[in-house]
This record gives structure tokens, C-alpha cells and sequence, in this order.
């Protein structure tokens, strides 16, 4: 299936945005595109941000085709990389505005984590928040939304493609939580 030219647009100015680059501590060592970030294998900082309604159900989302990491998979959270100059807080709440248009919500962080494989190295911050405000998807990149018990997007994650970085952090909140 093709990618609109708005999804290719949007992929183009994704890859060319400058992205915090860390080394394996965390420790900040400047700013990078995010396409040179990927191509040469280095680590970026990255924001996960679970969304619940009040009634403890978890938004998922569908990624869109022009995504240049795991494209059409499950997403349990919304997020994105922490741009040049940017705390993690202030990238979380500006990914959940941009992906599900929820903004004004308090976010709590519930820890961080490492994740790396091959095309995908990233300081972690994992948020949660809650919110039964309408979603508003960004069209470039979600494709499709609904709302889920937590459980059910880990027993889903094995018989279709879900985020495995956004797994992860699932299960660090859901570890923490028990």
C-alpha cells in the first residue's frame, strides 16, 4: 500500500528533525537529525505516554505506513523522540497533543528504560495519563484508535504486530503498579 504524499511529506521533516542524542548513561551529548541518529546506530531519547480513560481502559493506536520504524503496527503508547533541547516532560506532552490531541492533562512519569535493538536505540521515559476528552489523531500518523483493557494489548501482542519499545514500557508501568 502506498503512502499519501502528505504521510511522505511528513516523513520527509520527520527525519530531517534534530533529535537529543545520549550515549548508553543517558548523558546528553548534542543534537542530531533523525534519520543520521538511525543510519549510524546511535541513541536517542525517546517519550511513551499511556493514555486511560477513567475507566482504566488503555488507548491503542494503529501507526500509520510512513512510519520509518515498525509502520501499520499496534501502538499501546503515544510518543516520539525528545527533540534537541527538549526534557522528556516537555516532549510527552507535546507527542500527546500532536498524536491524540489531548493536552492540559497531568502526566506522571513511571520510570525510564533502555531499549536497543538494531535501527531503534533509546533512552526511555515512560508517562501515563488520563483522559476521556475526545481523541484527535494526527492523520500522518495514526491510523485508527480505540480503547483496551492493558492486559488484552500484551495478550494481542502475540498474534499481531504491536510496538515491541511501547510493550516494554507497558510492563515497566504495569511492574510497578503490582
Amino acid at each position: 500500500m502506498a503512502i499519501s504524499a502528505r504521510e511522505a511529506a511528513h516523513r520527509a521533516a520527520s527525519d530531517a528533525e534534530r533529535i537529543a542524542w545520549v550515549d548508553e548513561q543517558d548523558n546528553l551529548l548534542g543534537g542530531l537529525p533523525r534519520a543520521e541518529l538511525r543510519e549510524r546506530g546511535l541513541i536517542g531519547r525517546g517519550t511513551f505516554i499511556l493514555l486511560f480513560n477513567s475507566a482504566g481502559l488503555l488507548c491503542v493506536h494503529r501507526r500509520t505506513l510512513s512510519k520509518a520504524i515498525y509502520p501499520g503496527y499496534w501502538d499501546v503508547a503515544a510518543g516520539g523522540m525528545v527533540g534537541e533541547g527538549e526534557s522528556y516532560a516537555e516532549s510527552a506532552a507535546r507527542e500527546l497533543h500532536e498524536e491524540l490531541g489531548i493536552a492540559g492533562v497531568a502526566l506522571h512519569e513511571h520510570g525510564r528504560f533502555f531499549f536497543d535493538v538494531p535501527g531503534n536505540r533509546l533512552w526511555c521515559a515512560v508517562y501515563a495519563a488520563v483522559s476521556d476528552a475526545p481523541l484527535r489523531l494526527q492523520p500522518e500518523e495514526v491510523l485508527e484508535a480505540r480503547f483496551i483493557a492493558p492486559q488484552q494489548a500484551l495478550e494481542e501482542a502475540l498474534g499481531k504486530p504491536y510496538c515491541p519499545d511501547s510493550l516494554q514500557a507497558l510492563r515497566l508501568y504495569l511492574a510497578a503498579r503490582a
